[in-house]
């Protein structure tokens, strides 16, 4: 996994649908499906907060908890609708990158989100194993 795909919101690019169906060009499948290599890597810097967030809009800070707001209105709104949506909390994620560091969150990451079935990524938006 990745260190580039971690945006600054705490989103874990590698888990969401628009990587995942780029990753797998799940498209040629008959999928219709935007794709995105990630918000770093596609130079958005941050795609959830960028638009509210002149810091992270302009790349001044790389994570959220950063900056003298954390967690501002914003983050704590985008975490509440990825928790109850998608069983995911950025807020979680930006914690643990801060507590134990960006490998250790990155092994984690690695293993929660892992199939159990072929080893490959679940979606954090569906639930589901693309590979499977």
């Amino acid at each position: 996994m990745k260190e580039e795909l971690i945006a600054p919101c705490g989103m874990n690019c590698a888990f969401c649908a628009a990587y995942l169906f780029r990753e797998l060009d799940l498209n040629k499948q008959g999928f219709h499906r935007t794709y995105c290599p990630g918000c770093i890597p596609r130079g958005e810097n941050c795609t959830h907060m960028a638009d509210s967030c002149e810091l992270l809009g302009k790349g001044k800070l790389r994570f959220c908890f950063e900056c003298a707001q954390y967690p501002c209105k914003r983050l704590k709104s985008l975490d509440k609708r990825y928790r109850t949506k998608y069983y995911m909390s950025m807020i979680e994620n930006l914690k643990a990158i801060r507590d134990t560091g960006m490998d250790n969150f990155l092994k984690a990451q690695e293993e929660k989100w892992r199939c159990p079935t072929c080893g490959g990524t679940i979606c954090c938006h569906n639930g589901l194993c693309l590979n499977c």
